[in-house]
């Protein structure tokens, strides 16, 4: 019982129970809102008469640390009390190496940031005005309707049952073969590949991607301590001869990241050719292939693309990580990863310790949404108002800015290198003229890239990007002309 106090003859009664409770708020033990013990009550538990906690109550009062109010009762008050057991810690020599690390790898932290007014080609999420507000709503009234106060509870770890059948229907329809194999639901690609990282990897393994690659992917294989071996990139995809000298010749690697399709950043799509000897090479050495199903959707030509995982068949190689993030509503967090039976086991067990599962909620209504048909009528709208973009992007590089390489077969950005400059001292005299890009070298595994970086057109306007392309092709130009 918190009201324990032993009273002594040394002063009054009064005065120790005050002092007292005074002590409790101030270490915290009696909470704002508290309600206290009737006067009757109190003076029972402590054996004094209900006079003399009438009184204490009175002064406490008077005092700002309680007030009554008639008919409720006497309440702990709103009054700041300075705890005198505070303990102040400094807790940058408290952060282990892994948190010191994430925090130097945080690109939101250090980078430049957009302003409000700016031209920003620095991000690749999907133009919110996209978004049919009254369809989604349409949708979470009938998955709550559906499911009642069911979906509101805990779910499980591998993800919505309705959901995982339908992505695998997504997924089928791509060619991939389901024989053996299952999905897990995550929080969009970061978490899928943290968790196939954590599952496959040990600190000191070797991982080999294509150099550049996908800035979040190198944060998350640094922060595994992962030796990462980046390959060359060709106008079809990596390099396959360099790939292939590094499995003769180097270390065996644990496992291969690859973005065949749209690749990120550089927009490239890999050949269907060389998807092939790629995925013969890499299975002929026995190392794992973590597929990014990057911006699958945002095919602007009548091409189909297969994903690597369809070209296995019924083989087991291959761990395709999926999400329509940079499409459609990033903010619900939903991603799958499309592996061997076996393998998603133990993913889910990871899932589970880690965050229980995603959102039931978001799921359900992810799935609803996937269900009507309302994200082939969004795909379709989307690729058509991306591919707008697109060619306008490629339109004004050409017309403005003295590239010395394009690249960038669809999806939502282009990826440019410019010999003699420096990309980073460019974004500089840019954001001075109101213009913001993602410098190249944040996307290579080898410190260089500074001669590159990425323009995303997927939330700025068409006279946007004609004005933006313009100011930084001049900004180049005089940079060139200073060499």
């Amino acid at each position: 019982m918190i009201f324990d106090l032993k009273l002594n003859d040394k002063t009054s009664k009064k005065l120790q129970i005050e002092d007292y409770i005074k002590k409790l708020i101030n270490e915290g033990l009696l909470q704002s809102g508290e309600k206290l013990p009737s006067t009757r009550e109190m003076g029972l538990m402590l054996k004094v008469s209900r006079n003399t906690i009438i009184k204490v109550y009175e002064t406490l009062c008077d005092e700002g640390f309680i007030s009554t109010t008639k008919g409720k009762g006497t309440f702990i008050s709103g009054k700041k009390i300075r705890s005198n057991t505070g303990q102040h810690l400094k807790w940058g020599s408290i952060i282990n190496d892994y948190t010191k690390k994430a925090e130097n790898l945080d690109i939101i932290k250090h980078e430049m940031r957009s302003k409000k007014g700016m031209i920003s080609f620095d991000s690749i999420s999907p133009d919110k005005n996209l978004f049919d507000l009254e369809e989604f709503k349409r949708d979470f009234l009938n998955i709550l309707s559906l499911e009642g106060n069911n979906i509101l509870n805990y779910g499980y770890a591998k993800g919505y049952k309705p959901l995982i059948d339908c992505l695998k229907k997504y997924m089928s329809d791509k060619g991939i073969d389901f024989e053996n194999k299952d999905i897990l639901i995550t929080n969009g690609f970061t978490e899928g590949f943290d968790i196939v990282l954590s599952s496959i990897t040990e600190p000191g393994d070797k991982i080999i991607c294509e150099n550049p690659t996908h800035n979040t992917a190198i944060k998350l294989m640094k922060l595994h301590d992962l030796n990462i071996t980046g390959i060359a990139m060709e106008e079809d995809g990596i390099n396959a001869f360099e790939l292939e000298k590094e499995l003769k010749e180097g270390r065996p690697p644990k496992a291969a990241y690859l973005i065949p399709s749209y690749h990120n950043p550089t927009g490239i799509v890999m050949s269907s050719q060389k998807r092939l000897s790629v995925l013969k090479l890499l299975n002929n050495y026995k190392v794992p292939i973590i597929e990014d199903g990057f911006n699958e959707e945002l095919r602007y030509s009548n091409s189909t693309i297969t994903p690597i995982a369809a070209l296995n068949g019924r083989g087991n190689s291959v761990i395709y990580i999926g999400s329509f993030s940079k499409i459609l509503f990033p903010g619900m967090r939903i991603g799958w990863i499309a592996a061997d039976k076996e393998l998603i086991s133990y993913l889910e067990s990871i899932k589970r310790s880690r965050n229980i599962h995603t959102s039931f909620l978001d799921q359900a209504i992810l799935y609803e949404y996937l269900m009507v048909g309302n994200f082939d009528k969004y795909v379709k709208k989307a690729k058509k108002y991306y591919k707008e973009k697109y060619e306008l992007a490629i339109k004004y590089a050409n017309l403005y800015i003295p590239y010395t390489k394009l690249s960038g077969e669809g999806g939502l950005h282009i990826f440019i290198e410019v010999k003699g400059v420096n990309s980073r001292k460019v974004m500089k005299e840019c954001y001075k003229k109101g213009v913001i890009f993602t410098p190249g070298d944040i996307f290579f595994t080898n410190n260089s890239g500074e001669d590159t970086f990425r323009l995303s057109f997927s939330r700025v306007s068409k006279e946007e990007i004609e004005r933006g392309f313009k100011i930084i092709g001049d900004t180049i130009k005089e940079s060139l002309r200073r060499i």
